[in-house]
């Protein structure tokens, strides 16, 4: 008989289903991307009413179905509030979460792309960072951490602060990747290179999210 399970993790999706339900996408530290239905969660006095949100980090409690998990509890630890008071910066969020539900997958390790994903969003929220530039870096690393990312290509035509800072990423743990600064034309540098990665090695994918982006905050 399968057994309830506790994981830390972020909320990446939610909708209504049926008359009070939400079906929610989470991906989590211990078992990757997963679906799954919290019953009544639309109804503002039920428990997991909050934690099913957009952005929601938690430590959650599911149960294992056929298809999908049954989320009976959650512990709530980060809500990111400013996010939602920011339309900018959550406009960025958004496209951080659209990202990442389409480059998880169900039982795979994401331990370090829930990493990421946490950090952009907490980098997001901080007075010190620019938020292109976090974008710059979150798009980046997550495709050095898919393995599609070809460091060798960008040696030429791009200035050395631009390569210093592709090492930079490289090497550096997710958690402690946004804890610097660099002017604006290096940021146009970093973008470009993370299109050219996408263009390249990507599947043509277009993320509606970035669209909305453009058209908002051009």
């Amino acid at each position: 008989m399968a057994e309830t399970i506790q994981t830390p993790g972020m909320v990446l999706k939610t909708a209504a289903s049926g008359d009070y339900d939400r079906r929610v996408v989470i991906l989590t530290k211990d078992y990757g991307k997963i679906s799954a239905f919290a019953r009544g969660a639309r109804r503002q006095t039920n428990h997991l009413a909050a934690a099913t949100d957009f952005f929601i980090f938690a430590d959650f409690k599911l149960f294992p179905g056929r298809s999908a998990y049954t989320l009976t509890d959650a512990s709530v630890k980060n809500y990111f509030e400013e996010l939602r008071n920011d339309f900018d910066a959550s406009l960025y969020g958004m496209y951080f979460l659209e990202v990442t539900e389409y480059n998880t997958r169900e039982n795979n390790d994401e331990s370090d792309v829930l990493k990421l994903l946490y950090q952009a969003c907490r980098a997001l929220i901080h007075p010190a960072y620019d938020n292109e530039l976090v974008k710059a870096v979150f798009d980046l690393k997550m495709e050095m951490m898919q393995g599609s990312f070809h460091r060798g290509e960008y040696e030429e035509g791009f200035s050395s602060t631009a390569r210093y800072t592709l090492d930079h990423l490289l090497a550096t743990q997710p958690e402690k990747l946004f804890s610097f600064a660099v002017k604006d034309d290096v940021i146009r540098e970093l973008e470009r290179i993370a299109m050219i990665e996408r263009r390249r090695y990507g599947d043509g994918h277009i993320y509606k999210s970035e669209e909305m982006l453009r058209l908002t905050l051009t």
